[in-house]
Order: C-alpha cells, then structure tokens, then sequence
C-alpha cells in the first residue's frame, strides 16, 4: 500500500512540475510575441511614412520606395507568422 501512495504522489509531483513548466514557457512566449509585436509595429510606422512620402515623390524614387517596401512588408509577414507561432 506505501507503494502505491509513493507511486501516486510521484505522479502527481510530476504533473504540478509539469503544469508549472508549461505555465512558464506559455508566460515567456508571451512576453516574446510581444516584444516581436513591438518591432514590428515600429516597421509597420516605417512602411506607412515611406508609402506616404512615396506619394509626393516622383515616379523614379517612388520604384526606388516600392521596392524597400516590398521587403519590408515580407518582414513584417514573416514577424507576424512568428508571432502567431508563439500562441
């Protein structure tokens, strides 16, 4: 009978460390997502101050913008894929 309460209290010892283990990535990955978030929130800013000086530009500079733009929003597509995974 001492046995199985050991076995018993060892699982259930097992599954709190476990559940703590989990709570703590799932905090921590938060945490990362957000701060992903942040950065890319600040090149989004970027992107829409360069779409709008793209604007009052000349077609040249304004291809010259696109492009930058272009990769641009792939980065910002990519951080938010990143983040997505994070949840």
């Amino acid at each position: 009978m001492t046995e199985w309460r050991e076995k018993w209290q060892q699982a259930l010892t097992d599954l709190e460390r476990e559940r703590d283990e989990l709570k703590l990535k799932i905090h921590l990955a938060k945490a990362e997502g957000r701060d992903e978030l942040e950065r890319l929130d600040q090149k989004f800013s970027e992107l829409r101050f360069r779409s709008q000086a793209a604007g009052v530009e000349a077609k040249g500079a304004m291809e010259d913008v696109g492009g930058a733009a272009k990769n641009l929003i792939a980065e910002i597509r990519a951080g938010l894929d990143r983040v997505r995974k994070t949840f």
